[in-house]
Order: structure tokens, then C-alpha cells, then sequence
């Protein structure tokens, strides 16, 4: 009997042993694909996209168009764009370019225009999710950024002026970015890139973006696109948004990395920005998640640039009426300007007086 006893008692030694040594290889394979080719962080490159980023907001259509906007200099000097899609029905905004001196496409999305952010704020504090992402089992997002995306006429747009660069300028790199939902429609994006039209050279930077789905989501877009960064600034509060919770990882909402944190160092009268490069999790608790988010002044500036709407009124565009030879809409009234920059110069007088369009 002691010897039948004792038996058991090895079996469920063996057995608990073998469970444990596999649970491990699990999580050692789990772990290896969260921090499997984590972006670096080139704080040069992150200055030069905030830019764009900031730009994509501009509501006067022509000087966005010929780049001659107030954001449209700087470190972005020359940049030339080949598509630029407005979603009139549901106020979104979007551009696909080249800039030569990154050797790249670039490709911007315009964040949320909705009057009151504090609203847009509220309504993803209590957002739950809601929408299977195709063909990847247990991924979840949200529904609202992969439709403002996915279901737009920004999806075809860009993939229009994609296509139109490549043909001009040969395969170069893509680089996608874009501030608060337009950092979701970035990532987006970029995942649908390296998806549908295989592109193997694809660098995702956003600025302020909120998560946008659960755990095997983002290990799965992780994989998929590597080379992404996430840029948090202080105490922002999107980025926190719609809420992560840490024992509900299947149901609920988390960040995929690589997460770079701007905030303030020091003490006293001795402060000074720093930067950290987080840790390959998504949820590196010594980064942004290490303060409270309860700041929108901090959403609305990265390295110093402004984001954000250039005027106070939602969904408002401006253009010249000469611009218009170069646009078509669709039966929603959508439009897209698009050109092709080896034949067209645009070069329109700055100071357009009262011949502008305003819609």
C-alpha cells in the first residue's frame, strides 16, 4: 500500500514537472515574440515625422497640397505630395508623398477632429472591444480605428499614391505615422501594407496614439511590423486609453511596442526633456504608464511641434479654386487630389484673397 502511495506520489511529481517545464517553453516562446526585432529609436527621424505628422492637420487644401503651409517647412522642406484624400463624410484626412531626403514614401494621417477632444476622451475611457481582426484567432480591436481605415476612401488612396511614388521613384522605403487616431490609422496601415501589398520595408513612428487592441494583437502585429514606434510625451493622456488591464489580458486593451516616453527631468529650477527607449512589452511600467495620464496640453505638442487642428471648427477645408483640376470625389463627395510631381509644378500665388473655397 505505502509502496502503491508512493507511486502516485511520483507519477504526480513527473507529471507536474513535465507541466511546468512546458507551461515555461511556452511562455520563453511567448516572451521571444514579444521582443522578437524591436525598433530602434532614431531621435532625428522622430523630428523630422512629428512634422508631417502636425501638417497632415492643415485645413487649407492648396497649401497643403503645394506645400506651402505654415507647417509645411523645416525639416520637411521639399517634401512633395502625390495624394491627398479627404474623407468628408466622416472628417478624416490623409496624404501619401515622397521625401527625397529620407529616401522614402511618407504617408500621414490627421487625428481626431472632433470639437471637444475631452468627449472623443471620455467615449475611449469606456470603449470595450468590439471587432475580430480577420484571420488571426483571438485578435480583437477596436472598431471605430479599423474602420476609419479599413472602410474609408483613405484605404484606397493610399495604396493609389503608393503606387504612383513607386512608379516614379523606384522601391524606396515607407514610413507611416500620424498623431492620436491618426497614430491608429497609422498602425493600421502599415500592418495592411506589409499584408496586402507585401511590402517588406515599412517603419511605422506615431505620436500620442491610443491602444488599439488586446494581447494577441499586438504580439501579432508586433511580428508583423517590427519596425514601429510609438513616441508617449509626459503625462498625455490617450496613450492610456481605452484602459489596460493587467489580469484581463484577452479581454481588454494593450499597447504594442516599441514605446519611446518623452518627459521632463530634474528637480527644482533644473528641468530638462528627456527621452527613454522602453522595453519590449508594450506596457513598460517605468514609462508613461508610470504617471497618471490626465493631460491633454501634453497630447497636444511633441518635441516642441504642435498637433492638432490649425482652426477652431471641425471638419472645415479651404481651396483654391485651381486646385480643383486636380481633385475628384466620389458619390459620398470624398476628394482626392492627386498628381503626378514629373509633370505638374504647383506653383500658386500664396496671397489668394477672397478666391478661395470654403467647405
Amino acid at each position: 500500500m505505502e509502496r502503491r502511495r508512493m507511486l502516485i506520489v511520483v507519477i504526480f511529481i513527473c507529471m507536474f514537472a513535465f507541466s511546468s517545464c512546458r507551461e515555461l517553453k511556452v511562455k520563453v516562446k511567448h516572451h521571444q515574440i514579444q521582443h522578437h526585432e524591436l525598433a530602434t529609436y532614431n531621435h532625428t527621424l522622430a523630428t523630422i515625422l512629428v512634422q508631417y505628422a502636425s501638417a497632415v492637420y492643415m485645413s487649407d487644401l492648396t497649401e497643403l497640397f503645394t506645400w506651402t503651409c505654415s507647417r509645411c517647412d523645416g525639416l520637411t522642406e521639399g517634401f512633395e505630395i502625390i495624394e491627398l484624400i479627404v474623407d468628408v463624410k466622416r472628417c478624416l484626412q490623409g496624404f501619401v508623398g515622397v521625401a527625397t531626403d529620407l529616401n522614402a514614401i511618407v504617408i500621414a494621417f490627421r487625428g481626431t477632429q472632433e470639437r471637444s477632444i475631452q468627449n472623443w476622451v471620455e467615449d475611449l475611457y469606456w470603449k470595450q472591444l468590439d471587432i475580430d481582426y480577420p484571420g488571426v484567432d483571438g485578435a480583437m480591436v477596436h472598431h471605430g480605428f479599423y474602420t476609419a481605415y479599413h472602410n474609408t476612401s483613405l484605404r484606397a488612396g493610399v495604396l493609389n499614391g503608393i503606387q504612383k511614388a513607386k512608379e516614379l521613384y523606384g522601391d524606396i522605403n515607407i514610413m507611416v505615422t500620424g498623431h492620436s487616431m491618426g497614430g491608429a490609422m497609422a498602425a493600421f496601415c502599415g500592418l495592411d501594407l506589409r499584408l496586402s501589398l507585401k511590402e517588406q520595408n515599412v517603419q511605422v513612428m506615431t505620436f500620442g496614439q491610443p491602444r488599439i487592441g488586446n494581447s494577441v494583437f499586438a504580439s501579432y502585429f508586433n511580428q508583423v511590423v517590427p519596425d514601429t514606434i510609438r513616441v508617449t510625451n509626459g503625462h498625455d493622456i490617450v496613450p492610456h486609453l481605452p484602459p489596460y488591464y493587467h489580469y484581463f489580458p484577452q479581454k481588454t486593451y494593450r499597447h504594442f511596442p516599441r514605446e519611446v516616453w518623452l518627459y521632463k527631468a530634474g528637480f527644482g529650477s533644473f528641468i530638462y526633456p528627456a527621452e527613454k527607449v522602453c522595453d519590449g512589452s508594450g506596457e513598460d511600467p517605468t514609462c508613461s504608464r508610470s504617471v497618471s495620464g490626465n493631460s491633454i496640453s501634453d497630447h497636444l505638442t511633441y518635441y516642441d511641434v504642435e498637433m492638432g487642428c490649425d482652426v477652431s471648427s471641425s471638419c472645415r477645408i479651404v481651396m483654391d479654386p485651381r486646385i480643383v483640376a486636380y481633385g475628384k470625389t466620389d458619390f459620398d463627395g470624398n476628394l482626392i487630389l492627386s498628381r503626378d510631381p514629373s509633370k505638374y509644378n504647383l506653383e500658386l500665388n500664396k496671397d489668394r484673397g477672397n478666391n478661395q473655397i470654403s467647405v
